[in-house]
């Protein structure tokens, strides 16, 4: 009974508690048990059971029933204080989804008795704004039956341990390069792309840059050495410099949902034909940076389907009647009940029907409106990724996809005074046009 009281202890007493779940079990002529009445009583003060898909929600505490899929050995650590502690990680699931439910010090123990196939019933809270994780404060077997659908989604897809796994997959996209920083203050780059296989789409995240320089959308690649990424959504890998990526002839297709087919949760895959396109709107993110989001919708010519784009993605020129590729992108209820797709990081846009190769091409480096440009007086290209220097003339090589391009390798130039002079006269007066 102290384990249901836990999702209630902020609204009523334990003894209040304990004399409603009296009540319960002889109001039910003692058909039901202490738990079941208790979980009554849960369920009357609004706190009642969720599916994982629901584990989202603004609730500081969550209960729910889910099937053991993978656990971790108990690890042991120092804390900064001196103190030692252990962690402990499950990854459980039920016929909406999985989630990540980690296990701290005293609690770090219970993953010994537990196998996976077991049913848990877990109450939790969110890890800060992972809603992918869950912070165990209680949990117990249960003898629920639990249906759980998320099998065989790929190499590494319902694993918690990361050891190295090999794919075989299409590159779709490469997605850009970005810069981190380290936990010791140092800075480094990582590209990332969106793959796919017979399973679906996985992002890839490369911090070796370069593994993926050179290599054409759409090419076939064998890739060894890829480490899950469980924190991600969705299936996501990490390469190393252990990795490798070689090209091969294998045909790979990639499978799409038809967008009446579009859950309320999970990443999809869609394509189909523009129906209606709003223009972008501009805001700033948590972080104070300058962003862009876009709505669309996305028809197959029976069922239409919102498509939200973050970033980059909304600034690709749309029109209504275009072809339209979504991959990896992330489903969720929108604001008016309907379903809605949200393309951000992770995800790729692709228009089809634009032409695409490589360039090299050199010009001014421009930022504008939370975006990077170059330009040399007479065209203009987006760039994607690169973290190239503002103000500065550069040669880019990369590939070039309608007005974007999407860097390899890039280098300044070196002009005299007198060229500097007429080239930011012709920017500038490109810019006023």
């Amino acid at each position: 009974m102290l384990f249901h009281y836990a999702l209630v202890d902020d609204l009523i007493t334990k003894e209040e508690f304990s004399r409603r779940v009296e009540e319960k079990i002889d109001a039910c002529g003692d058909l039901v048990d202490e738990p079941t009445a208790a979980m009554l009583v849960v369920g009357e003060l609004g706190r009642a059971h969720v599916k994982i898909k629901d584990l989202s929600g603004r609730s500081s505490l969550f209960s729910f029933f889910a099937k053991v899929l993978d656990k971790t050995d108990v690890r042991e650590f120092d804390r900064a204080d001196g103190e030692r502690g252990a962690v402990a990680t499950l990854l459980v699931g039920d016929e909406t989804g999985t989630v990540r439910v980690v296990l701290w010090d005293e609690r770090a123990g219970a993953v010994e008795e537990i196998a996976p196939g077991e049913v848990l019933e877990i109450i939790g809270r969110h890890a800060g704004r992972k809603t992918r994780e869950i912070y165990a404060l209680a949990l117990r077997k249960s003898t629920s039956d639990i249906t759980c659908n998320v099998t065989s989604q790929g190499a590494g897809a319902l694993r918690l341990l990361n050891e190295p796994v090999d794919l075989d997959v299409i590159l779709v996209a490469r997605t850009g390069t970005r810069a981190f920083r380290r936990k010791d203050g140092t800075t480094g780059e990582m590209a990332e792309a969106v793959v796919s296989d017979a399973h679906g789409t996985a992002r890839l995240i490369a911090w070796k840059t370069d593994i993926l320089a050179g290599i054409p959308d759409k090419t076939a690649l064998h890739i060894s050495g890829a480490r899950p990424d469980g924190r991600s959504e969705g299936r996501a890998y990490n390469l190393d410099e252990k990795s490798t990526v070689e090209v091969t002839d294998r045909q790979i297709s990639v499978p799409f949902t038809p967008p009446g087919s579009v859950s309320d949760q999970g990443t999809y895959s869609v394509q189909g034909d523009v129906k209606q396109v709003h223009e972008p709107r501009a805001f700033t993110t948590r972080d104070g940076r300058a962003s862009w989001v876009r709505n669309i919708v996305v028809t197959d010519g029976s069922d239409d389907l919102n498509v939200v784009l973050w970033g980059d993605h909304a600034l690709l020129s749309i029109s209504p009647g275009d072809t339209i590729e979504v991959y990896h992108a992330t489903a969720k209820p929108g604001r008016f009940g309907r379903i809605e797709l949200s393309a951000g990081r992770g995800s790729a846009v692709l228009l089809p029907a634009v032409q695409s190769g490589t360039i090299i091409f050199e010009g001014t480096v421009i930022a504008s409106g939370g975006n990077t440009f170059i330009d040399n007086g007479q065209v203009r290209y987006l760039l994607d990724g690169g973290d190239l220097p503002g103000w500065r003339e550069v040669r880019v090589q990369g590939t070039v996809s309608g007005d974007r391009i999407r860097p390899d390798h890039w280098e300044l130039l070196h002009r005299s005074p007198d060229e500097i002079g007429k080239k930011a006269k012709t920017v500038r007066d490109s810019l006023v046009r």
